[in-house]
């Protein structure tokens, strides 16, 4: 499962700590707009979302995320134990609100019950299309004019991993984060190596791709049609 906590404070690190403890994957970002952008390229199942932040507060943040359509769980924390405050964020379309300070036992619970009560839904959804091609996040399956093709495990995260951005660039470092788990800037060959295999499987003319398309000095990104 993946999760973005969208949090300025030093109570960030441990979150992803804890989240990472109870196996989940982890993404964090110190500003609203940061968030937003992990949120669009990268499909959470949760976010967790601090009200407080430096930049774009997370009430706007939230008003952004279900004005674009998002509808993955949003757990919201806050300073704030007004009434008002809670109720305002539920309407605009939290989840869950849980105010500070808070056990982490508690938070894990509610995350818990938010992924779990969310499911279903994401199950029927969990598809995406592009060309002759569709992959299957719930049975892991990459299918292609009707026939299933095989991938790596890598391949098919690495594919997914694009695929979640629906159409936008994703850095070099920032597939290499999320497939790999780099957590720093790497030189190595092994995502042009894995990209030359899914354009091998899956395009036409893998020297010519029309779809998983290289832009230079930059990472790659899918084109959709």
């Amino acid at each position: 499962m993946r999760l973005l906590v969208i949090e300025d404070s030093e109570l960030a690190v441990g979150l992803r700590a804890n989240f990472e403890l109870e196996g989940y994957e982890v993404e964090v970002a110190d500003t609203g707009r940061r968030g937003l952008d992990v949120a669009r390229g990268w499909a959470p199942d949760l976010v967790v979302l601090d009200m407080m932040l430096p930049d774009v507060d997370g009430l706007q943040v939230l008003r952004t995320l279900r004005k674009e359509g998002r509808a993955m769980p949003v757990l919201v924390l806050t300073a704030r134990g007004r009434e008002s405050d809670k109720v305002l964020a539920l309407k605009i379309g939290a989840d869950d609100y849980l105010t500070k300070p808070f056990g982490v036992l508690e938070l894990l619970a509610r995350a818990e019950a938010l992924l779990r009560r969310s499911g279903a839904a994401r199950a029927g959804d969990a598809s995406y299309r592009f060309g002759d091609v569709e992959l299957r996040e719930a049975t892991r399956t990459v299918v292609r004019r009707g026939k299933t093709v095989e991938l790596s495990p890598k391949e098919f995260d690495l594919l997914a991993a694009l695929l979640h951005a629906q159409g936008k660039i994703v850095t070099r470092d920032e597939l290499l984060r999320r497939v790999w788990g780099y957590r720093s800037a790497a030189v190595t060959r092994t995502l042009d190596t894995h990209i030359a295999e899914l354009r091998r499987k899956l395009e036409a003319r893998p020297a010519e791709p029309r779809h998983i398309l290289t832009v230079r000095k930059v990472g790659y990104r899918i084109a959709m049609t």
